[in-house]
């Protein structure tokens, strides 16, 4: 079973966490952020696995904290499910639109963390969700799950619409790049 459980504990942030890469898509997310709730809802969707998630965190602060340790918790449960990553289709891409707003996501489990992300956002925040957190979330993301991840949005004029293409995008390349293809590392260092 490719699954995960992480209970991550700090002075600003305290989160439980599971995660099944080879689930149905069902989300139970409570960060205290709305906003953020809603797109762990649709990149979970979209990328088929299962996640529960609950943040209790230093809201009265501000939302930082909460998104990025989100982040890093659901980035290690990530690499931990994968294991040693034997058999993953590895490479894989996605674009997703919303309206307006189209997004492209490729990503690369590698084991070597790069993310390159470029939303173009512009609103100061959607909710209670502060628009600079959210590109930090996938970088965050990337760098404990280990993969490289390029998300960029290509065009809208929304940036609520923006932000779930981009979710989308990347839930939907996940769900391509962790599908079991063979038995072997598909690396040809023969290791990843």
């Amino acid at each position: 079973m490719r699954e995960a459980t992480i209970h991550r504990k700090t002075a600003e942030t305290e989160i439980r966490l599971e995660l099944n890469l080879d689930g149905t898509g069902t989300a139970d997310v409570h960060t205290g952020i709305a906003f953020l709730d809603h797109m762990l809802h649709a990149l979970t969707r979209f990328s088929g696995f299962d996640l529960k998630l609950n943040c209790d965190g230093d809201l009265e602060v501000d939302d930082h904290h909460t998104v990025e340790d989100c982040a890093l918790a659901l980035g290690s449960a990530f690499d931990q499910a994968l294991g040693e990553r034997r058999g993953i289709t590895r490479f894989a891409h996605a674009y997703a639109p919303l309206d307006e707003a189209l997004t492209r996501a490729v990503v690369d489990l590698s084991a070597r963390p790069c993310p390159v992300i470029d939303l173009g956002l512009t609103r100061e925040k959607l909710g209670a969700l502060s628009c600079e957190n959210v590109p930090h979330f996938f970088q965050s993301f990337a760098m404990n799950g280990r993969l490289a991840l390029h998300v960029d949005t290509l065009r809208g004029d929304n940036d609520h619409h923006r932000v779930e293409s981009a979710f989308k995008a990347v839930g939907l390349a996940l769900k391509q790049a962790v599908v079991v293809a063979s038995d072997d590392v598909p690396s040809t260092k023969g290791v990843l």
